[in-house]
């Protein structure tokens, strides 16, 4: 006789029980407790939560009065201002998707995403006028609604918006009534990938994933009540790793801060005792290059988190050295940016601080609130053994990986073959279980049958005084098929030569690693700092090598 089990019996989820999780519940708890602190500050502008939690009301209802609801997207194309802070609380209240835009992009690429997205409303800055008109043109129906953010301490660029934010949010109820999702996988935003080649993906979020990793960003970082964060890094990119959702979960202080400018971040640091912020390496090279005069009068403790790209080890020990507590955490756009931290042990602080530097290097264990993250041979997806050495594509598991590619079911259904989220990324595991990235797998260099890890090479690069930025990717060659070729950006008033820069490299690598050729130019970058290679791949025409 099968026996029932009793713990089904009589114990069914209800509205006592059981509640949707939504970052939107963050907002209203800090506004309900700390309603005078302080929750944004920009430029001689100061909301208290209590404040910003009524303009996002504002927004939802404004929003709702024009007809954006459920199963509609709002675009955003801001810098990091408050209005943009508050379009990622306003806009999933009203049920609908927020799609931050990537301000770097070209107005091809925004109009395939404003179309492909179905932008029935579209937020935007004076200073993108120029992009956004010519992407509005390019659209073959009805322009969505454009609401211009006028920031007054931009000067320059054209007006678009049918009707000024400000105006837009005067309108709305500050006691909208909003509720949380019926479905805790509902979407709540929509972010697409780079889109090197062909068109970009849209990456869909639920709010469940959005809730759980704006938790994990304050556990796995183990950030205090109240932290006074810096917005270095892009709002649009990753919702900004999550964080606006975090900062509503902590009751902390966003900072604004509409361009990186690293005089601006040490006197925003200086005046507002900040204590933490994130970025890419290239914005804490910055940080470590500017002098020393920058830095002065700054005596508390600096927080940051690194991460868009695997940082050389100098990077590390350089933001040491200036005294930051530096943690390197390593995502995707697809697991809601970061789902993996290299925890710090204590004995790692009894290391000489370049092997310090390298442990702290790697990419690290799962997040909190993610199941795992594995090292995986991509074709028997069984994990590869804990040597160091072993070869395979990093994989991620868990509720922080997205629910899919809108309007893409094959790349969806590829991207989580075999039961993971394919990175795409090649890693070893070492004997303590943590995650080392080796390269992408686009990015290995294959030269007389050996295998080149470009990321070793550029590790080698940044050792060098006079290098600022380097990338290296691969150059046909008729020898050996594909050779390194560098490209190196120099700090200001450095001078080296290509044969210097070459027999540097000698010392540290194996011969057939050391680059064939340096090229010295300026690095092209995203808005993120990630350096773009396959803009230097195009330079090069690497492709041709495997042709």
């Amino acid at each position: 006789m099968t026996r029932n089990n009793p713990y089904k019996m009589g114990l069914d989820k209800n509205p006592a029980n059981f509640v949707s999780l939504s970052p939107l519940s963050f907002i209203a708890r800090s506004a309900y407790i700390y309603p005078e602190k302080v929750a944004v500050i920009y430029n001689e502008h100061r909301f208290t939560w209590a404040q910003t939690y009524e303009r996002c009301r504002r927004l939802a209802s404004a929003l709702t009065q024009r007809g954006v609801g459920v199963g509609d997207t709002v675009a955003a194309m801001l810098p990091n201002v408050p209005a943009m802070y508050e379009a990622h609380f306003g806009v999933p209240m009203t049920g609908a998707v927020l799609n931050t835009l990537n301000t770097r992009l070209d107005a091809e690429a925004i109009a395939f995403m404003l179309q492909h997205g179905e932008a029935k409303v579209l937020l935007t800055d004076r200073e993108f006028s120029g992009v956004i008109e010519q992407a509005l043109a390019m659209l073959p129906g009805a322009r969505p609604l454009v609401i211009e953010v006028d920031d007054p301490s931009y000067a320059g660029g054209k007006t678009l918006g049918d009707i000024e934010y400000e105006t837009f949010i005067v309108g709305g109820d500050p006691e909208y009534d909003w509720h949380l999702p019926a479905d805790e996988w509902d979407a709540i935003a929509l972010n697409y990938t780079s889109g090197t080649t062909g068109n970009p993906k849209g990456v869909v979020y639920h709010h469940r994933g959005a809730y759980l990793n704006a938790t994990s960003n304050i556990v796995s970082w183990a950030m205090p009540h109240h932290a006074i964060y810096l917005w270095t890094l892009p709002m649009f990119h990753c919702n900004g790793w999550c964080f606006p959702w975090t900062m509503a979960a902590n009751a902390g202080t966003n900072v604004c801060l509409r361009r990186v400018d690293v005089q601006m971040i040490f006197d925003l640091i200086r005046e507002h005792k900040v204590d933490h912020f994130c970025g890419a390496p290239i914005v804490h090279n910055m940080l470590i290059n500017a002098p020393d005069a920058m830095r002065a009068g700054i005596a508390h403790t600096v927080k940051a988190l690194v991460a868009g790209a695997a940082p050389p080890a100098a990077v590390i020990e350089g933001m040491e050295r200036i005294g930051f507590d530096i943690t390197h955490v390593y995502g995707l756009t697809e697991t809601y940016g970061p789902a993996s931290v290299c925890a710090k042990h204590d004995a790692w602080s009894m290391l000489p601080i370049a092997l310090r530097a390298e442990r702290n290097g790697r990419q690290g264990v799962p997040y909190h609130l993610q199941e795992a993250i594995k090292v995986l041979d991509p074709d028997s997806m069984f994990t590869v053994p804990r040597d160091g050495e072993t070869m395979g594509e990093i994989m991620f598991r868990g509720n922080i990986v997205m629910k899919g590619y809108l309007k893409n079911p094959s790349a969806t259904e590829e991207s989580f073959r075999g039961g993971w989220f394919h990175t795409g990324d090649l890693a070893v595991m070492h004997s303590d279980g943590y995650v080392k990235i080796k390269d992408r797998s686009k990015d290995v260099i294959i030269s007389g049958g050996e295998n080149i890890s470009s990321l070793e090479v550029e590790e080698a690069l940044y050792r060098h005084p006079a290098v600022m930025v380097a990338a290296v990717v691969a150059k046909p060659d008729e020898k050996w098929g594909e050779v390194p070729c560098a490209f190196v950006e120099l700090k200001d008033g450095a001078s080296v030569t290509e044969a210097e820069i070459i027999e540097h490299c000698r010392a540290m690598l194996a011969r057939f690693k050391v680059p064939k050729s340096v090229e010295f130019c300026e690095l092209p970058k995203t808005s993120t700092g990630k350096i773009q290679k396959f803009v230097l791949r195009q330079q090069v025409k690497s492709a041709s090598a495997i042709e």
